[in-house]
């Protein structure tokens, strides 16, 4: 069909959905899959969330609000991020959105120009690139080394940024890897873009679910709060994935831009979403707490079974809920290993391909599943690659 703009064409979707499809089609021939493919919490929203969405919505509050978000969450949320990074926000520098993706988005709209070029994290989520290409723009992937828990090639990275550069997108916790950038290279990105005509993405959705440490954000540095957009949201920390609510950290003149980007695309964020996201940030946070804790079970779990399994080799993920292992002594590519373990294992995964080139060589497990399927995962997956190698 004749019409379509060319940009259309760029864009690019995530594999996991792919891999979905493929896991429910054997499904539907009686087969047994265990799911390690999407990436979102398998725990259920808080009840207290839940319930403050129910009563916003049964108070009346389905109707238009200001698009940059209700006054009392983006308050919350400013003291929230001030508390957390150690950093003066205020409700100005909040702008309130459907999901974090549009933030994403913006970020590249408002201001990436066609032939400018954005540097991103490799492997790193897909729509990074995806986004970069649909602008027009020149993608400028960084390697994430394994030998540095998943952070970045520096020396690449201070080769990359030159006059053209306008964008820098971090991810720390890291989506698919787990890594968390290490402080002394985030002190490294930040002397080499300071006082350029560059803004930085920092994506910190994962922020709150790392085990060790403590994940660094380039806004908390000297000069630099001005420079960045701090990407957020209640997706992964709340298990609100279906809620769609996100929101971003900028200065105020990137606020009136993203503020005008909503009103020409959703409008606004409903409003009784918002004040399930309110009750998220001041209710009680126990039932998070508890979550983590059991990630971190599972993270520890999933980990010591990849690395017991000959041939596979795995970095413990500082963050978020996703491993990462090493597969390339089975002489396969990531997507034929995706494949295989799928078909022989009843397995699904996903090829680190997925993420981007540098992920040749390695497989994402996302470990929101029970301790009980990561065991019969690993027995199972033992059992196919140990064909492989006979």
């Amino acid at each position: 069909m004749d019409g379509f703009a060319l940009r259309v064409e760029r864009l690019e979707v995530e594999s996991a959905f792919d891999m979905l499809v493929k896991a429910r089609a054997l499904e539907a021939q009686g087969r047994e899959v265990l799911h390690f493919e999407i990436g979102e919490p398998d725990f259920d929203t808080p009840s207290h969330i839940k319930e403050a969405g129910i009563k916003a919505i049964r108070d009346g509050l389905t109707g238009y609000c200001p698009p940059p978000g209700i006054p009392e969450l983006r308050e919350a949320i400013a003291e929230h991020v001030s508390e957390t990074r150690g950093i003066e926000v205020k409700a100005s520098n909040i702008v309130v959105t459907p999901g974090a993706k549009p933030i994403m988005f913006f970020s590249i709209l408002a201001c990436v120009e066609p032939g400018r070029e954005v540097i991103y994290p490799d492997p790193g989520f897909p729509i990074y690139s995806s986004l970069v290409k649909f602008a027009g723009a020149v993608p400028r992937p960084i390697p994430l080394l394994e030998e540095t828990g998943f952070s970045f090639d520096m020396d690449a990275f201070a080769d990359s940024v030159s006059e053209k550069t306008c964008l820098v997108i971090l991810n720390s916790p890291n989506n698919p890897t787990g890594g968390l950038v290490p402080g002394e290279d985030i002190q490294r990105i930040a002397e080499l873009v300071a006082d350029k005509r560059i803004t930085i993405l920092s994506d910190e959705i994962y922020r709150g679910m790392q085990y060790e440490g403590e994940p660094v954000s380039i806004a908390t540095l000297p000069g630099m709060q001005e420079q960045t957009v701090i990407l957020d949201g209640f997706s992964k920390l709340y298990a609100m994935t279906g809620w769609r609510l996100g929101y971003g950290v900028m200065n105020e003149e990137l606020a009136d831009h993203f503020s005008k980007l909503l009103v020409n695309s959703t409008s606004c964020t409903p409003a009784f979403t918002q004040m399930a996201g309110l009750e998220a940030l001041s209710g009680p946070q126990d039932e998070s707490e508890d979550m983590l804790r059991q990630f971190k079970s599972r993270r520890d779990l999933i980990v010591a079974g990849l690395n017991s399994i000959p041939g596979v080799s795995c970095h413990l993920p500082g963050g978020a809920f996703y491993a990462f292992p090493n597969v390339k002594s089975f002489g396969r590519s990531s997507s034929e290993l995706e494949d295989y373990i799928l078909q022989e294992a009843g397995v699904a995964c996903l090829s680190g391909t997925g993420f981007g080139e540098h992920g040749e060589g390695y497989l994402r497990f996302s470990y929101a599943s029970s301790e009980e399927n990561i065991r019969k995962a690993i027995d199972r997956i033992k059992t196919a690659l140990a064909k492989l190698s006979s």
